[in-house]
């Protein structure tokens, strides 16, 4: 007399998180493997080099953080050469004679990692380290190969001022939209995540701020395998600075980024 076998249950399915004989997903354990690079350009950030370092090296990560000084003049690198000296485990920091623009100096920075995952940290507080996690995990999931920090998407605490600084930057994001044909709505973030590979294949030109738009250009159209760079947005806490605050960015980059996204884009 024929049986019919009972319906698998839900412990015995391959894809069931509990089961113990289930199949793995590669990325998992390229997670648990995955070394961070953090990479920070420093122009005159005396009174906050020191809390910015102290919050990136508490992160819960392996990791090391590539400090770049852009030929600070305002004590910063008297403070970073008192840092060096405590000679602090997965910290290292690198000098540039004359300031040269952030673009400069991140070309520096990444010239200098040894990770497996690069991420862009500015040195001002205006970006919290507590979003490590959130902006890492899409890499980590094997979904992204690039991931965006967002001001914008909403989900963390936000200052609100410079009104006008938000429209130039939505703008700037819109006009670079129209070129590359990516979705994103925050193009001039400092939070940008990558995969190592990606850096290796980034040749910066632009030394300013222009870098950003240039970034994003060049991630655009990069293709692995005939298959184009996966990008993706998280939401990220903004703390802005204003101008009194020691806010660099001025109408000048506003114009620089604007040539920027015709130039990375069109030529």
């Amino acid at each position: 007399m024929s049986t019919t076998a009972p319906p698998p249950q839900l412990e015995d399915l391959p894809d069931n998180p509990d089961n113990p004989q289930r199949s793995r997903d590669p990325s998992e354990e390229t997670a648990q493997q995955m070394k961070l690079s953090v990479v920070m350009p420093v122009y005159n950030e005396r009174k906050t080099i020191r809390t910015i370092i102290d919050r990136v090296l508490a992160t819960p990560h392996e990791k090391e953080l590539v400090v770049v000084d852009d030929g600070s003049t305002d004590g910063t690198r008297d403070v970073l050469q008192e840092i060096e000296k405590e000679n602090i485990p997965g910290l290292r920091i690198f000098f540039q004679d004359v300031n040269q623009g952030k673009g400069a100096a991140l070309a520096a920075g990444f010239k200098k990692v040894e990770g497996d995952v690069v991420l862009i940290q500015d040195a001002d507080l205006e970006y919290t380290p507590d979003d490590y996690p959130a902006l890492l995990k899409p890499i980590q999931d094997g979904k992204a190969d690039v991931v965006y920090g967002s001001r914008f998407l909403g989900g963390g605490a936000h200052r609100c001022h410079l009104f006008w600084h938000y429209v130039v930057n939505k703008g700037l994001t819109l006009f670079s939209n129209m070129l590359t044909n990516l979705n994103l709505s925050d193009m001039e973030t400092c939070y940008k995540v990558f995969r190592r590979e990606v850096v290796d294949r980034l040749e910066i030109e632009s030394n300013r701020f222009g870098v950003e738009p240039e970034m994003t250009a060049k991630i655009a159209r990069m293709k692995f395998n005939g298959a184009k760079v996966r990008i993706y947005e998280v939401p990220v806490s903004y703390f802005g600075r204003d101008f009194a605050e020691g806010k660099k960015i001025g109408v000048k980059d506003g114009f620089q980024a604007l040539w920027c996204i015709v130039r990375f884009n069109l030529f």
